[in-house]
């Protein structure tokens, strides 16, 4: 008789084929934008950071270093978008998108907002609320020719520059593209500080481009095409009459910070100028990030494959931890952030040192819970993990 050899099955773990890069730049935004985030708990200052005529060269590269993170994360969100839907097809994928922008959207309202203010004095309409509408845009839109999406991805981009801002009286069309503006519901106050078109126009665009990155993870062309952007914004910006809605000036106070006006592009919402420069620079970290594979970017990659978890774990640790800074400091608890300057403490001073020393303690402090729930996530099926 024939022998029948049976073979036990086994339960893998759950793998995915992944575009690593993604991962570790990704990963690089993170720790990056936890500076800014860091510098307005421990930081704060009367003045804009941006501001040349007031701001120091320190202060403005903290601060400017870190506009690469929300262009980049939107952008980086729809080329993932792209992946997901090359393996289970756009219903899916929309249904997906859908549900987890009005995830991030309720997440902003009840969790967010309580973490950032310590209380509910405000709504308050951040990152997560526009990172959650353009989900939303892309669930709907991913339906179409990539060609129109990229058109109209572009379209927004280049051209919403040429619209004024929309009085409050007119909501829908404000939220879509106002600069931060207050709103009244009744006498609730809520602080609309990211409005949503331009940001769901640059995840459309990943989104368009993702064939592009997966079938050209590596190469020159990324700092070809990164090289060309931050040319073309250099120009754009020199001419200085279209592409960002503050001009740069001659500064009295140097060439230097003539140069801060010059680099100094809007982000709320994120102008023309703010996206060619910003995109132009992520294109060629995606070039230097492709041709490495070492400690430093398995280091990144951590952080980069749990970025929702890394997000709400390094918000908690800064938010709780300025708030028994301040109590020790100050002998109260007091929210820096959300204060006015003029109420705060006389024994408040200003400390780049401070600002940075908090910030490596965030990051690393996150390393070990973020490296032990991507292992789980990558081990376990539970639904609810690709929510977070």
């Amino acid at each position: 008789m024939e022998t029948v050899t049976t073979v036990p099955i086994t339960e893998k773990p759950r793998t995915h084929t992944r575009v690593q890069t993604i991962d570790v730049l990704r990963g690089l935004i993170m720790v990056v934008m936890a500076l800014d985030h860091v510098r307005e708990y421990f930081g704060p200052t009367p003045f804009r950071a941006e501001d040349a005529s007031q701001t120091t060269v320190a202060l403005f590269a903290t601060r400017w270093v870190t506009h690469i993170c929300a262009p980049l994360f939107l952008l980086l969100s729809g080329v993932s978008a792209y992946l997901y839907c090359s393996k289970h097809g756009r219903r899916r994928t929309s249904a997906f998108l859908a549900s987890r922008g009005v995830w991030l959207i309720v997440l902003e309202l009840v969790v967010f907002s309580f973490v950032l203010q310590w209380g509910y004095t405000l709504v308050l309409l951040s990152i997560m609320w526009a990172i959650g509408w353009s989900m939303l845009f892309l669930a709907a839109a991913l339906w179409l020719p990539r060609w129109l999406l990229a058109t109209i991805a572009v379209g927004i981009i280049a051209g919403h520059n040429l619209l004024p801002n929309f009085a409050p009286a007119y909501p829908v069309p404000a939220l879509l593209h106002n600069s931060p503006f207050l709103l009244m519901l009744g006498k609730q106050p809520v602080l609309v500080a990211y409005t949503i078109f331009p940001w769901a126009a640059v995840m459309m665009l990943g989104f368009a481009i993702g064939p592009l990155l997966k079938a050209h993870s590596t190469g020159n062309r990324w700092l070809k095409a990164g090289g060309l952007l931050i040319l073309a914004f250099v120009a754009l910006r020199a001419i200085n009459l279209y592409g960002d809605p503050a001009p740069w000036s001659t500064q009295p106070r140097g060439a230097l910070y003539t140069a801060l006006s010059f680099m100094n592009v809007t982000k709320y919402p994120p102008s023309l100028l703010f996206l060619m420069v910003t995109l132009g620079v992520g294109a060629v970290l995606w070039y230097v990030l492709s041709r490495y594979n070492n400690r430093f970017t398995a280091f990144l990659s951590v952080y980069g494959r749990v970025p929702f978890f890394y997000f709400l774990l390094h918000f908690c640790l800064i938010s709780a931890s300025a708030y028994v800074w301040s109590r020790v400091a100050f002998g109260q608890a007091m929210n820096l952030s959300f204060t006015d300057p003029t109420q705060w403490p006389a024994a408040y001073h200003f400390s780049l040192w401070r600002v940075y020393g908090v910030w490596i303690a965030v990051v690393l402090i996150a390393y070990y819970p973020c490296k032990w729930f991507g292992k789980y996530k990558q081990t376990h099926q539970q639904w609810w993990l690709s929510y977070l």
